[in-house]
């Protein structure tokens, strides 16, 4: 049995779905990338209503839900909010939380928040420190030709990140480190209507490669000591949230687990499904009993 609709939250509605509604394991949330992204990429994770109720929800502002122009509201605490927001619409009492990229972010943010109920979470391609995550994709930028690294370079201190010339320097640096699919999935260029740069403006910035919104200070790495649930940190091979990084976050996490999709970059969920479903499919089993 499934289920769709529009719950209330602070500045709006959000759109959710709920698969198998009634099924026996404890459900999972998924919390999708951006911020200012949506569910639509992650609608193969539907494989995990196999075992348990899942639900996806498009966070304000974004996708199907409400788009406010109160920019106000495009900040950290708030999603924070949302997600609890919607465990209560929805009675979810025991949840498991799966984070993808900002949904890693915003999982971290809401477990420190201790809620009562959270039996696991999984860190997908995680990004726990904006400054961590700003070097990174500098050490991964010199990985390309040098004509892709000053075009990105020129067009961030000029402040043309919407030239062409940018769009066609990051779509180089997206085939090695965020989707290495080639051809790049049709269905996946027809969600980009979901996604509202605004938001993703006011929260992270024009560019992928500097933070100038407002996560541009967030690092919560001395703080993952507290979270105390089970956790699964993953990442791709080739992720922009990369191994070191990811395996870095995981040995701060007490009892954690680490894994890595060797054919992947920062969406092993498209670029390895099965592989993706299985490993996660097997923690939440696992975590279901404990």
């Amino acid at each position: 049995m499934n289920e769709e609709g529009y719950i209330d939250v602070t500045g709006g509605r959000v759109w959710y779905q709920l698969f198998n509604k009634h099924a026996e394991g404890t459900p999972v949330i998924i919390l999708h990338g951006g911020p200012g992204s949506s569910c639509y990429s992650l609608q193969g994770l539907q494989a995990l209503a196999e075992d348990r109720p899942v639900v996806f929800y498009d966070q304000l502002g974004c996708g199907k839900s409400d788009r406010p122009t109160d920019t106000s509201l495009w900040r950290i605490d708030r999603f924070v909010e949302e997600l609890t927001q919607l465990r209560h619409a929805l009675n979810l009492e025991e949840v498991h939380i799966l984070g993808h990229s900002w949904g890693t972010t915003l999982a971290a943010a809401y477990c420190l928040t201790k809620p009562n109920g959270v039996k696991s979470v999984i860190f997908s391609s995680p990004c726990l420190s904006a400054p961590l995550w700003e070097r990174d994709q500098r050490r991964n930028l010199e990985k390309l030709p040098q004509e892709i690294q000053e075009t990105i370079k020129r067009c961030e201190e000029t402040g043309t990140t919407d030239s062409d010339e940018y769009k066609q320097a990051t779509t180089e640096f997206n085939k090695n480190f965020v989707c290495r699919l080639d051809p790049y999935p049709e269905w996946l260029k027809q969600g980009s209507q979901n996604r509202n740069p605004e938001v993703y403006n006011i929260m992270w910035g024009p560019s992928e490669f500097t933070v100038l919104g407002n996560l541009k200070t967030f690092d919560c790495t001395s703080r993952l000591k507290e979270i105390t649930c089970q956790t699964l940190f993953t990442c791709g091979r080739f992720d922009e949230a990369t191994p070191d990084s990811t395996q870095f976050f995981s040995s701060l996490t007490p009892g954690s687990l680490f894994h890595v999709y060797e054919h992947s970059a920062h969406m092993p969920y498209v670029e390895e499904p099965e592989e993706f479903i299985r490993v996660s499919g097997e923690f939440l089993k696992k975590c279901d009993t404990l």
